[in-house]
């Protein structure tokens, strides 16, 4: 065990071994079934040791049955006797004797990591540690990594009033940081504002902050048992101090916001822990997108296609004609499910990590220089000459528009390489462009220009000035793009008033798959490892 800010570890295992020392929640939502879920959540197997059987729910601790030091001790002796650790996460310790057992414990063994929370008041207000422990604890403090106190927490261990602010928590942190040679994790989820971050106060003064935007929910049981799990995990799995933080401060706010979604209790009800491995298995299934399954095989009447995707909203920027309204009914359930992205409401909202906003920008840029070639192609296949003028337009515009990317949001950044999800996309347009009859390639690239429209007004309602990402909400909203987007949506109407019938529906799968790919390309930066 080291006495200092973990750093990056060579040796990083892919499931790291984590032991979580802690309490029990028969709801689930806390102690070392939340434990045991964020490890787990976080890419780590779980180990644990029980240090009391606490009867609680979402409501109220009614009773804590402390388990004897002896007991306690004969657990650790059984992980560790047969399991080599590569982190260590103590939760509730409840009393004096439990505190020093388990501080004896951690003299005897030298373990890479270990995350100490200190548990003495729940979110509903119980003292979890009796009074005379808390020196204990204090006196574990000086032998862990990192310690994550809740503000009333900190407030205990600083022999302060608690913080207000932030910066109030920092300033009660540092001393503490400097004189135990501990990091110590400053929580603003007990302030009120927009924001809820956090900060990792190292011993030299030196500070990481993570920003999260507050969620209005009472879900919140269990919030610092998860967040300090899974930091615990990620430095166990080899990550420095500031990423492990941002990872574990990311996973809580998603398990957070998904948490009402759950029903489970009447009072502060917990999180949902594996909401993001279930978005990640869903984003994985590799089934035939259904839409297109459904498509005919040939089409005569705009009337022949319904809802082949399902309800969704009408569009700001109407169709041309009974074609393009057709195409629009077809896929409008797919643009529903762009709306419903976390990567859309946290845009909205000003809460998308910025380092999700430049990896999306950073394909984007990608994005329009490959997009640029399939608009081109169209140039030469358009039946109306001043069709060809409007798309040779457009493919010079997405070639400014990477440009002013990368001069404005991403500092002249060598162009990354093109994701799995950008590939696929501009493969497919490249290929519907180029090979195909012109309607076909004409229908592809419509959503590019359609949902993005839609998509900027959509989140233009949320725009002010004080809004991290408003110059990208304003470029897409702005009216050059609007009507922009409407001569496309009219040379599209144009393309498949006189194509075939084979073609037309062809140019309708093409649609529906650009519209999909549209929906993946937003999403990816929530399931990219680098972002």
């Amino acid at each position: 065990m080291t006495q200092s800010t973990p750093a990056s570890n060579p040796a990083r295992r892919a499931v790291p071994r984590v032991l979580t020392i802690a309490g029990t929640d028969p709801t689930g939502g806390a102690g070392i079934q939340a434990d045991i879920k964020a490890i787990t959540e976080a890419g780590g197997f779980a180990l644990s040791v029980v240090t009391a059987v606490v009867s609680q729910n979402t409501r109220g601790v009614r009773e804590v049955h402390g388990i004897d030091e002896h007991t306690i001790g004969a657990q650790l002796s059984a992980v560790v006797d047969d399991v080599e650790v590569d982190g260590v996460k103590i939760g509730m310790l409840g009393t004096a004797a439990t505190a020093r057992a388990v501080g004896e414990f951690l003299d005897e063994h030298d373990f890479p990591v270990v995350v100490l929370d200190p548990v003495m008041v729940a979110t509903s207000g119980d003292r979890l540690l009796d009074e005379d422990a808390e020196g204990e604890v204090i006196d574990l403090c000086r032998r862990v990594d990192v310690i994550t106190p809740n503000l009333k927490e900190l407030a205990v261990l600083a022999r302060a009033e608690q913080a207000g602010s932030l910066d109030e928590g920092v300033a009660q942190a540092k001393p503490l940081a400097a004189e135990w040679g501990t990091t110590i994790v400053v929580k603003g989820g007990h302030l009120t504002g927009r924001e809820a971050g956090n900060v990792a106060v190292a011993p030299d003064g030196s500070t990481r902050a993570v920003s999260a935007r507050r969620i209005d929910t009472t879900t919140t049981h269990g919030t610092g048992c998860t967040l300090s799990s899974a930091l615990a995990t990620r430095l166990a799995a080899g990550e420095e101090t500031g990423a492990a933080l941002e990872w574990a401060t990311r996973l809580v706010h998603e398990a957070l916001a998904a948490g009402e979604e759950l029903g489970v209790g009447k009072g502060n009800g917990p999180l949902d822990h594996s909401h993001r491995s279930r978005r990640l298995a869903a984003a994985a299934d590799t089934s035939p997108w259904p839409a297109i399954a459904a498509a005919p095989e040939e089409i005569d009447d705009p009337a022949e296609v319904g809802d082949l995707s399902g309800e969704g909203p009408e569009p700001h920027v109407l169709a041309a004609g009974p074609w393009t309204e057709a195409l629009w009914r077809a896929g409008r359930g797919v643009y529903r499910e762009t709306l419903e992205l976390q990567f859309i409401r946290q845009l909205a909202d000003g809460s998308l990590p910025e380092s999700q906003f430049r990896f999306y920008l950073s394909q984007d840029a990608r994005y329009l220089e490959e997009y640029s070639g399939a608009l081109a192609a169209l140039t030469a296949r358009a039946f109306d000459p001043a069709d060809g003028v409007a798309w040779a337009r457009s493919a010079q515009q997405c070639l400014d528009e990477e440009a002013e990317l990368h001069r404005t949001y991403l500092h002249g950044e060598t162009h990354v390489p093109l994701s799995p999800v950008t590939l696929a996309y501009t493969s497919s347009l490249k290929a519907a462009t180029l090979g195909r009859d012109y309607a076909v390639g004409a229908a592809a690239v419509l959503p590019c220009f359609w949902i993005y429209a839609e998509v900027g007004l959509d989140l233009a309602k949320n725009n002010s000035e004080d809004h991290p990402y408003t110059e990208w909400l304003s470029a897409y909203g702005d009216g050059e793009f609007l009507d922009d987007t409407r001569a496309a949506v009219e040379r599209v109407e144009r393309a498949l008033a006189g194509a075939g019938p084979k073609a037309r529906a062809e140019a309708l799968r093409q649609y529906l798959y650009a519209a999909y790919y549209e929906r993946e390309f937003f999403a990816q930066a929530t399931r990219a490892s680098v972002a």
